[in-house]
């Protein structure tokens, strides 16, 4: 019979975090895939786990993943784990779920810490809607795509990051969204766990002052719908009314619905439009 997948949810910080059900799978599975086998064993030691572990990273995860899977398709029962926090969240793990789902291989996930949820709890910012961001690309033209992208974002923005690159992309994204709240949550679960709300400017002030210690999760308030709203209808004023109306038209809508359609881009009446073409 065809093995299982256990994605197991690791301590980001505080050990205590672990759960009976993980340290269970974790015992009890033929072989634990490890980000780094290194740092894993450190939490296998603390609980007396003897299971044998191979390595899965970001370098390997493709071929990996196939050695994986076919441990799996033979029978064999392993757990998932990375660094911290919950498996494939801004992690390899997502290519081995992948190629596990496309086998045929039952996997299952065991909840438990996620960084990016625990600052978004801890945030103060709104939580019904977020979004997750990871780490930003590395890559000049994808980053730049990414912060264009986040400028018209109205719901909370969650990014991973190192210290060393902290500065810099508070830098980049001041410069891209302007003023913003944002708290940023450091050392999360661990014995200086930082929670510190402020805005942009802030956190680039208080950094000029102070080095960024640990890795960081930032929660950024997402652009007011009101404010994106008045955006749109200024950046629509660029060009013509007969310009916008060709827009539409060259759509296929007639003359009537593209006169509804522009008067909405631009947060006026139907009838100033019909005005304005007179």
């Amino acid at each position: 019979m065809t093995g299982t997948l256990y994605l197991c949810a690791t301590p980001i910080g505080n050990l205590s975090d672990i759960t009976p059900r993980v340290l269970e799978t974790l015992r009890e599975v033929d072989m634990i895939a490890a980000e780094d086998t290194r740092n894993s064993i450190k939490l296998l030691n603390h609980f007396e786990i003897r299971t044998p572990m191979t390595s899965y990273h970001e370098y390997n995860k493709v071929e990996k993943a196939e050695q994986i899977v076919s441990w799996l398709t033979e029978g064999k029962n392993i757990a998932l784990i990375t660094d911290a926090g919950t498996p494939a969240i801004s992690d390899p793990g997502e290519v081995l779920v992948d190629k596990c789902l496309k086998a045929g291989v039952p996997v299952t996930s065991l909840p438990g810490c996620c960084a990016l949820i625990t600052a978004l709890t801890l945030s103060g910012l709104p939580t019904r809607r977020f979004c997750f961001e990871g780490f930003l690309p590395a890559d000049k033209k994808e980053r730049k795509f990414v912060l264009e992208e986040l400028l018209r974002e109205t719901r909370t923005v969650i990014l991973y990051e190192a210290p060393h690159h902290l500065k810099k992309t508070l830098a980049e994204l001041y410069e891209a969204l302007g003023e913003r709240r944002v708290t940023l949550c450091r050392e999360l679960t661990k014995r200086f766990e930082t929670v510190f709300p402020t805005t942009l400017a802030g956190a680039l002030a208080y950094y000029e002052e102070n080095e960024p210690k640990g890795e960081y999760v930032l929660v950024i308030e997402g652009m007011n719908r009101a404010a994106l709203k008045e955006k749109e209808h200024e950046s629509w004023k660029e060009i013509s009314i007969e310009e916008h109306m060709q827009i539409y038209e060259g759509q296929g809508f007639d003359r009537k619905e593209s006169m509804k359609k522009v008067a909405a881009d631009r947060g006026v009446s139907k009838r100033d439009i019909y005005q304005a073409l007179l």
